[in-house]
């Protein structure tokens, strides 16, 4: 039996959109999801998060463990990807930023929406301190994203929405409201036997908070969702989650004092009976076939120096 053999995999996803997006092809559609599950279903041995990180713990997990993952709380998480985690039989973990629940929009949202709305050719971004933005194509409109998106991740909270709602005001469309999940479908969650994960309130960068609002981030998080589901929430995800960037050795010890059984980052890697069970790595294997699906998550196996704080 090889060193890797009893290590346990966690994949990330955000989004299922119903079919394909042009503008972000990044994101898996259902069909694309239905056949991970597929193919995680026949070659790992998928276990709901809580339980797989308690049995990497005592030393019986299963070989070749995975766990899947959600971060942020869309809708689509109910919508499209609920019915095929319930038809392949596969549990899965949602982490939920709260403040966004009930018809929240996220930041980088509301930069996609405002570049897939806007029309004409350019779009004025020297609000947010770019040049214009050349929208004439599919291709540049993508890379319009990445540019906006890179510009504002990394500032102060307030800032960033309020720069983001500065470049949105350059176009008269309406952005959508019904991106995040609602109350009820976290319920709906719960009641289909899938774990629920607190991921902040508002999904800042913890490094970039004073310590008393990062704790509160974390802790207000899991009151609201044990509010909604009238169960314990014991798990966290970190917001953007990279080791030392995002996240620092301070909040992994507000993580373990606020009661948390575990946490994920997104380090990437695998994790062993040795791993920080605070800062368990994830991955997301974006491959397009099956066969490249499977390599990559066998690669990420041997993945042996995991970043963490």
């Amino acid at each position: 039996m090889g060193p890797f053999s009893r290590c346990l995999s966690i994949l990330i996803h955000h989004r299922v959109v119903p079919k394909p997006d042009p503008l972000i092809p990044e994101q898996i559609c259902a069909k694309e999801f239905d056949w991970q599950l597929a193919v995680l279903g026949r070659w790992f041995t998928v276990l709901p998060l809580r339980e797989a990180v308690a049995r990497l713990r005592g030393g019986t997990l299963p070989i070749r463990a995975a766990c899947v993952t959600f971060d942020d709380g869309y809708a689509d998480n109910v919508t499209v990807a609920l019915p095929i985690l319930l038809r392949r039989g596969v549990p899965a973990t949602f982490f939920l930023a709260t403040s966004f629940i009930n018809g929240g929009r996220m930041w980088n949202d509301s930069a996609i929406e405002t570049i897939r709305r806007a029309q004409g050719d350019f779009l004025d971004a020297r609000c947010i301190g770019l040049d214009k933005l050349n929208l004439s194509t599919i291709e540049l409109r993508r890379r319009a994203i990445e540019k906006v998106l890179a510009a504002l991740k990394y500032l102060p909270l307030e800032e960033r929405q309020s720069r983001v709602e500065v470049l949105g005001a350059e176009t008269s469309h309406e952005l959508p409201s019904d991106l995040m999940i609602t109350a009820e479908q976290v319920r709906q969650l719960h009641a289909s036997g899938m774990e629920i994960g607190a991921h902040t309130v508002s999904h800042p960068i913890l490094a970039r908070l004073e310590p008393d609002s990062a704790s509160s981030e974390i802790r207000d998080s899991r009151s609201r969702l044990e509010a909604i589901t009238g169960a314990p929430v014991t798990l966290f995800a970190y917001p953007n989650g990279k080791p030392g960037l995002d996240y620092l050795r301070e909040h992994v010890g507000m993580v373990r004092e606020l009661g948390f059984e575990a946490a994920v980052s997104t380090a990437r890697g695998v994790a062993h009976s040795t791993s920080d069970p605070f800062q368990l790595p994830r991955f997301t294997p974006w491959d397009r076939t099956p066969g490249r699906f499977l390599l990559r998550l066998i690669q990420n196996t041997f993945r042996t120096e995991v970043e963490r704080v």
